[in-house]
């Protein structure tokens, strides 16, 4: 595999925005128009959604279905790529968007600048996707900068895969010490706390005790994304970059400088 290009050198955001899919408030969500927009605002992290296509490539979907973001129907597991890339999945966000296409992990990969944190959702707990995406990523030279959130069986799937991928655990997503106790003892990453904004410091300074990130969903508007800042959380997923650029940088946050 070869190694992380830049990893030693390049310093990864502390703390900041994640681009929740993308710039899916005002692009279509898991799109490469959506991953540019976020990152020319600046977001220190984009999370998208990754799927089995029916011919085994990974490519990118929230829902099990396409019917919601895409002029078609049907479930994406039961389709291949060549099917998929028929669709349209910009339409139906906006006019402006058509003819955009259902991307593969391995092309959204490749647009990625080597210093931002990329937030690769496993929708699925299938040990052949956790598999897959982990090579996916140290094929790319992303070890450095990528970790995939990933229900328990995928997750053991990819590190057993890649060992030195790193991982943030999911199925268990929640604010309960059961979840939080489950993940630094399988030395994750990061976790993923989710609320409306609820926050309990004294599980913030365990989390911080076991050296990991703190991503947060259920983030509605800037008053929200600044108290969980100021409680210890690294990073809030936001689906408009923008409305929150302000408040991060009351707090010090600037947006983040695109690098190669």
């Amino acid at each position: 595999m070869p190694k992380d290009l830049g990893a030693a050198d390049l310093p990864m955001p502390a703390r900041g925005l994640c681009a929740h899919r993308g710039g899916m408030a005002t692009h279509p969500e898991n799109t490469l128009p959506a991953f540019r927009e976020a990152l020319r605002l600046g977001a220190h992290m984009i999370e998208f959604d990754l799927r089995l296509t029916k011919d085994g490539v990974i490519a990118l979907m929230h829902d099990a279905k396409v019917d919601r973001t895409t002029d078609g129907e049907g479930r994406f597991a039961d389709m291949t790529l060549a099917e998929l890339r028929q669709l349209d999945a910009g339409v139906r966000k906006d006019a402006r968007f058509a003819g955009t296409r259902i991307p593969t992990f391995d092309e959204t990969l490749a647009i990625m600048p080597q210093n931002v944190w990329l937030n690769c959702h496993l929708r699925t707990d299938d040990a052949k996707l956790g598999a897959a995406a982990a090579r996916a990523v140290a094929q790319a030279g992303r070890l450095h900068q990528a970790f995939l959130a990933a229900p328990p069986g995928a997750s053991e799937a990819a590190r057993a895969a890649v060992p030195e991928v790193l991982l943030c655990y999911m199925g268990r997503q929640g604010n309960t010490i059961d979840y939080i106790d489950f993940s630094i003892a399988r030395k994750a990453a990061f976790i993923q706390l989710r609320g409306k904004g609820e926050i309990d410091p004294a599980q913030i300074r365990l989390l911080k005790q076991n050296g990991m990130r703190v991503n947060y969903y259920g983030v509605a508007t800037p008053e929200i994304a600044r108290g969980l800042f100021l409680a210890g959380v690294d990073f809030p997923l936001v689906d408009d970059v923008a409305l929150f650029l302000p408040v991060a940088r009351e707090l010090g946050i600037e947006p983040l400088p695109r690098a190669p």
